[in-house]
């Protein structure tokens, strides 16, 4: 104690001899910037160019057919960066929202050279599908889609929807390879994409529809079907027949349901039958 007494004594001659005031003693101890009583300047932050997260970009597979070409017509009015890629390329329907699409020509059954259209892709909607000899019906409608499903998951596409068909009971049987296309395809989705899948069953899908230089107007038909059948739907349930009673649906409907599949990250993975579109497409 004795010596902290005498060090600030010598401390206090010291300052008395340099003639300093007591005022300004405790300043010579501070070790802060002698500005300290000046106004505090703020220099402007840096502004950073941090780039907008990248837009969801859809990809149609077989986008140049009947049910594509509405599904990219959808996409587009709701304002989606969309590409397809089909064995004829561009979609021969000349309306404005086609000048929007880019368009791929590749076939999923042969070569890799279509993949490139996968870059940057966050959703896909395959409408890959056709008839013929049960032997093609299989390829193209099971093994061309499960190259894709394999791709997209290898690439990291997020959400993978797949336009595949309603049981159609004893056409099932004539028709086989469609069917067990149709199912593979479905398989694999499952397997590559528990959570990110949607499996879309319509039955007859109408609306105009172009077959080269003929517009043919499937509404007539399809439209009055609808209506009736959709009060049938306790007897869809009778095997082999019941199947045969499934409601058509308009193109448009399931273009809606399609792309809000795509894009929507609450809607729910499964399988959406026709009931189930209907319901959708109906819904804002």
């Amino acid at each position: 104690m004795s010596r902290l007494i005498q060090s600030k004594l010598t401390i206090s001659k010291y300052f008395n001899a340099l003639g300093i005031p007591k005022s300004g003693r405790s300043r010579c101890f501070s070790t802060e910037s002698n500005k300290i009583d000046e106004p505090l300047k703020v220099e402007e932050a840096e502004t950073l160019n941090v780039p907008p997260p990248p837009a969801d970009k859809l990809l149609v597979l077989g986008g140049s057919g009947f049910v594509g070409s509405h599904i990219c017509k959808e996409a587009i009015n709701r304002g989606l960066n969309v590409a397809s890629i089909s064995r004829s390329g561009k979609s021969s329907v000349e309306e404005p929202w086609s000048n929007n699409v880019q368009w791929h020509q590749g076939d999923l059954l042969s070569g890799d050279s279509w993949k490139e259209a996968l870059s940057g892709v966050t959703s896909i909607v395959s409408c890959v599908g056709g008839f013929g000899s049960n032997n093609y019906m299989y390829k193209i409608n099971g093994t061309a889609n499960i190259t894709a499903i394999r791709a997209a998951a290898e690439k990291g596409v997020k959400r993978f929807v797949y336009v595949s068909a309603a049981d159609s009971g004893v056409i099932n049987y004539l028709l086989q390879g469609y069917y067990d296309g149709k199912r593979a395809a479905e398989t694999e989705l499952l397997v590559r994409y528990p959570y990110g899948h949607v499996i879309l069953r319509p039955g007859f899908i109408y609306g105009n529809r172009r077959v080269g230089n003929l517009e043919l107007p499937l509404g007539v038909i399809g439209s009055p079907l609808e209506m009736v059948l959709q009060c049938a739907k306790p007897l869809s349930q009778v095997p082999l027949v019941g199947p045969l009673l499934t409601p058509p649906v308009n193109v448009t409907a399931v273009a809606k349901v399609a792309v809000r599949a795509a894009i929507d990250p609450v809607f729910p993975p499964g399988i959406v039958d026709v009931h189930g579109l209907l319901r959708y497409s109906q819904q804002k």
